[in-house]
């Protein structure tokens, strides 16, 4: 059996990150040869992550990227079992390199789609990325959803990473920013759909007969009392949860939809994620 130096030890560690221990265990097994050792320790991150398979992921990050002319975006949720972990340098790296990938590769329809793709800054397939994080980490992480748009686009995630919001548009290119500030609107007021016609219609045209008769019986005159039905509505609409006629989180002199038209755009839809749930 070769003696395991201590350089070797170093050598490996500073290739793997890994425990020394863990790294002169897997050259003694692989009698010093240092790319066996690697396969060792990947075959022992292989069976960290089958012991935990069981284990809840209640923690975890959403991330999120759009490209500098806010042509596409892209946003992954990242689970993990403990909240340490979801601070940690390595989990993070792993969450930016499935977001930046995802923006900037071919896209990907699922999570096992996505890690079969090259990491952007890593030189290896994200699920070897994965792997090794969870070698090192040795605590369950699974790659829950992921999402693409085509823009114009913007995109936000909270500061707790537990909660990410995709705004989609159609109109002008290079308003990323404030279609960001739209997706906080999104992530803080929580709208329940994007426009109008995403409603009951049955609902709304209930209301609208409720407000017509009562602007009629108020003695308004009939010119105008559509007008104020008009307008009223418009206050149901934001009551109910339409995102473009909710008053703008950052400007509320104007609602959501006035200030994208304002810059040449028009609403198209959000998703917004909690982790860990479908909201």
């Amino acid at each position: 059996m070769a003696e395991i130096s201590a350089a070797a030890v170093r050598a490996l560690r500073e290739r793997t990150d890994l425990p020394m221990m863990d790294c002169k265990k897997a050259l003694t097994e692989a009698n010093g040869n240092e790319e066996q050792a690697i396969e060792i320790l990947k075959r022992a991150g292989l069976k960290a992550i089958d012991k935990r398979k069981d284990n809840a992921t209640s923690e975890g990050r959403i991330r999120v990227a759009v490209s500098e002319d806010g042509s596409t975006a892209a946003m992954i949720e990242l689970q993990c079992e403990s909240a340490p972990v979801a601070k940690s340098e390595d989990f993070l790296f792993l969450g930016d390199q499935l977001a930046k990938q995802l923006l900037t590769g071919p896209g990907a329809a699922t999570p096992d789609e996505l890690l079969s793709q090259t990491a952007p800054d890593a030189g290896k397939p994200l699920a070897d990325l994965l792997t090794d994080v969870v070698n090192k980490i040795r605590e369950k992480i699974v790659l829950t959803r992921v999402l693409k748009v085509t823009g114009p686009a913007g995109a936000y995630a909270h500061h707790d990473g537990k909660t990410g919001v995709i705004m989609q548009a159609k109109g002008k290119l290079g308003t990323a920013d404030l279609l960001r500030d739209v997706a906080m609107h999104i992530a803080a007021m929580r709208p329940k759909v994007t426009l109008p016609a995403e409603l009951d219609q049955s609902e709304v045209e209930t209301e609208r007969s409720r407000l017509k008769e009562e602007a009629l019986a108020s003695k308004k005159p009939a010119n105008i009392v559509d007008k104020i039905v008009d307008g009223r509505i418009k206050v149901y609409y934001a009551e109910k949860g339409v995102l473009i006629e909710q008053p703008f989180a950052k400007d509320d002199t104007k609602t959501v939809g006035k200030a994208l038209s304002d810059a040449g755009l028009e609403a198209v839809s959000f998703m917004r994620w909690v982790l860990g749930t479908e909201a």
